[in-house]
């Protein structure tokens, strides 16, 4: 089911009752417009839904509270109309828990040059009344993106549609359970992370199941359950020969299948959508879940590798983010680099675990060795990830916050077939340049998995972490090394200060 079904965005106009009755129920007429200016613009994911126009401050607070209280509200949209005095916000302000976007527009693209007079103005007093209106958001400190533009425009509809994609992925990790199969790979750094300050972020909620909680699942699937997703794999991929019924090594896809069906069931039971594995922890496990992880990501499922759960609730967030766009989203780590001076590019992989997403051509389902995780040759998806625009982000604790980073990359077809390298990867040239790009990444102590997206780009990042008041550092082709540099060290003084003492 997606993700949007049933979700919706309030649209709350401001004005106040000083105008009369007549002028009130043109701001309501005039407001109606934006509202469907912006659902028939065909970008957006969830409807905008038009609310009464708001005069008082008991009406303001109302609203934001039912906004609050309601599940499928994934944020509201406010647009003062007319001149809404500002100090009636406030204590709906204080209370609002949802996103908020402000729109500063106008019902009018022009200016009516030879009719304009008086009755005019009085009606369309957007432009002063936006910035009465913003400034108690700043004074109060509401945390908001401001989209400025007539929504008649493309730009302006797709900056409000973005907006709202980020407000989608911050909805989706404050219902996500995250479940981990055992602990994180041991002695390495940034899989850790406090669960405690991510659930009071994020709202995510992760804990950990013993891997034979699974194992014992996996060994009750019953056999034509096995059967009929064997028949999927062998309809719907590139199967090697020797893994089709039939085959030499047909049990090993049976094994894969196994492994699938138990891994939704269990995750559904516990109502979680994003899981870690480790291969240090396989328990009574026969295999490494390659293939298995594969199709659950295909599915809009997070996942991260060795424990590393920030990530799985990354790949969550961009999944929901990206639903309905071209493009993918999936597990990332940079393996290595081609230094070639003037061709210099990043070669992402993983042992096994990389999304189908990220390509339309049919991929291929191979077996081969591992050699880590002292189990049997795993089963897997290989293909190459399409030539597209995307962004590698990661998630980090930096002991007192959480630090996204994300880097703006442009993924490409590989200038050679790598016929021995067995595993599904991406190959991209990053933004600016290679070497600034991983100056800069190394800077930000960024972690060496990332979320990879091909269908949102770093300004649905940027509102996703404004709208979780994370820090964000990004790196495009505006970036320099010498601003980056300073913009981490003024960062981290600024997200200390902003905690308080």
């Amino acid at each position: 089911m997606s993700f949007y079904e049933g979700r919706e965005v309030w649209f709350y106009t401001g004005s106040q009752d000083l105008y009369g009755e007549d002028t009130l129920r043109q701001v309501a007429q005039q407001s109606q417009e934006v509202v469907r200016l912006l659902n028939e613009s065909g970008l957006m994911p969830a409807p905008i839904v038009w609310k009464p126009v708001l005069k008082d401050s008991d009406a303001i607070r109302r609203a934001m509270l039912d906004a609050s209280a309601d599940d499928k509200v994934l944020g509201v949209i406010s647009w003062m109309h007319t001149f809404s005095p500002a100090k009636m916000w406030i204590r709906g302000l204080e209370v609002l828990s949802k996103p908020m976007l402000h729109l500063a527009t106008q019902a009018n693209v022009e200016i009516p040059w030879d009719s304009i007079d008086m009755d005019f103005m009085n009606l369309n007093q957007a432009a002063h009344g936006d910035r009465e209106y913003a400034y108690i958001l700043t004074r109060l400190g509401v945390p908001r993106i401001t989209v400025v533009g007539h929504a008649s425009n493309a730009s302006t509809c797709h900056r409000v549609a973005a907006w709202v994609r980020a407000a989608a992925g911050f909805a989706a990790t404050n219902e996500l359970r995250v479940v981990r199969f055992g602990d994180n790979m041991r002695n390495v750094a940034v899989t850790e992370g406090d669960k405690t300050e991510a659930e009071r972020r994020l709202g995510v909620s992760v804990n950990t199941w013993g891997v034979n909680d699974l194992v014992a699942v996996v060994d009750a699937v019953a056999d034509d359950e096995i059967d009929a997703l064997c028949a999927v794999y062998e309809d719907e991929y590139d199967v090697a020969p020797e893994l089709r019924a039939g085959g030499q090594r047909h049990e090993s896809l049976r094994y894969a299948a196994r492994q699938e069906i138990a891994l939704r069931q269990f995750l559904n039971e516990r109502g979680a959508k994003a899981f870690t594995t480790n291969f240090e922890d396989l328990g009574g496990l026969k295999q490494l879940p390659g293939l298995a992880v594969q199709r659950l990501m295909a599915d809009g499922y997070g996942f991260g590798a060795e424990g590393d759960w920030k990530t799985a609730v990354l790949v969550r967030a961009a999944k929901v983010m990206g639903e309905g766009l071209e493009g993918g989203a999936s597990l990332m780590e940079d393996y290595t680099y081609n230094l070639v001076e003037g061709n210099e590019m990043i070669l992402g992989a993983h042992m096994l675990e990389v999304c189908p997403s990220l390509t339309a051509t049919k991929v291929k389902i191979e077996i081969h060795p591992l050699g880590i995780g002292d189990r049997e040759d795993p089963v897997r998806m290989v293909f190459n990830a399409d030539a597209r625009k995307g962004v590698v982000v990661a998630l980090s604790d930096m002991r007192d916050r959480f630090r996204l980073t994300a880097n703006v990359v442009n993924v490409i077809e590989p200038p050679h077939d790598m016929p021995k390298l067995p595993v599904a990867r991406a190959m991209w040239q990053p933004e600016p340049d290679f070497y600034t790009s991983v100056e800069a990444w190394l800077t930000a102590g960024a972690a060496h998995h990332t979320c990879m997206s091909t269908q949102v780009g770093a300004d649905v990042w940027e509102m996703f972490a404004q709208i979780a008041k994370m820090e964000l550092l990004v790196i495009d082709e505006q970036t320099t090394r010498r601003d980056f540099a300073s913009n981490s060290r003024w960062n981290q003084a600024y997200h200390r200060l902003a905690e308080g003492l």
